[in-house]
């Protein structure tokens, strides 16, 4: 393979992980011929893509798991920095209010906010994703409005001309959304391309929008578009070390960070 010495850190983890797709294992001192970099680096970019659950580390190197995070079942993703989705969720509960109208679509981190938001009265959530309307089931404070339409069976939400059709029905005053990636040059995009156009739609009824997201989506480009950075208002993650430069390319286009 080529040498890649001037690639960002991501590129790096996202080169890493297409290498073992094709050899199943990768060795630390493979990694530093290829990169030209220290085995301190190297170790550190696995030690994060474990952490994210897209390889397994073993001495001296680390095998594919084969089971990235697209091809997990939602119960596995609401496992994976579990932590830090907790803390985003906690605090994102704190920026609604009594009385608000929400729209909420599909993903672990949204299903943590469902479940903060006990504390809050006279809400009404719209969404598409089955397991968030489940959430409030004892919640006698809430009304929900889970939209129908075409259902995706692995990840429990619902798309489609119908779904578009019956969020034409509706305003809310905030939106909730949750991304597979977030960055200033590819904007808001998402695993799902079937529920790409019900988030551009949430986004284009809310009067803002909220987009929760741990470290790991920082930065990364999801297989499809949503929409374009500017199209949110707040921004809420979590510890921003190692996305300093990211973070702080999204405050300059004038997004609110919040960390949790």
């Amino acid at each position: 393979m080529t040498e890649t010495k001037s690639i960002s850190s991501e590129q790096r983890k996202n080169a890493i992980l297409e290498i073992l797709k094709k050899e199943d294992e990768v060795k630390v001192l493979q990694l530093v011929e290829i990169f030209g970099i220290s085995g301190v680096t190297i170790r550190s970019d696995l030690a994060e893509l474990e952490r994210e659950g897209l390889l397994r580390r073993i001495h001296g190197g680390a095998v594919n798991t084969k089971k990235s995070y697209y091809n997990m079942s939602l119960n596995d993703r609401m496992n994976v920095n579990r932590e830090e989705k907790i803390l985003i969720a906690k605090t994102c509960a704190a920026l609604i209010h009594d009385g608000d109208t929400l729209m909420i679509d599909s993903g672990t981190t949204t299903c943590y906010l469902a479940r903060e938001l006990s504390g809050h009265n006279n809400l009404t959530i719209v969404t598409n994703a089955m397991q968030i309307a489940e959430e409030f089931v004892y919640y006698n404070s809430v009304n929900v409005i889970l939209l129908g339409g075409n259902l995706d069976l692995k990840y429990q939400f619902t798309y489609g001309n119908n779904t578009i059709a019956q969020l034409q029905n509706y305003r809310a005053d905030k939106m909730i959304l949750a991304t597979d990636g977030i960055s200033p040059e590819h904007g808001l995009t998402t695993f799902h391309y079937q529920e790409a156009e019900v988030s551009r739609c949430m986004i284009d009824r809310s009067n803002s929008v909220i987009v929760v997201a741990d470290h790991s989506k920082i930065g990364k480009e999801g297989f499809a578009y949503i929409a374009p950075l500017d199209s949110i208002d707040i921004l809420v993650t979590d510890c921003l070390g190692d996305k300093e430069s990211e973070i702080d390319a999204i405050r300059r286009s004038g997004i609110i960070v919040e960390e949790a």
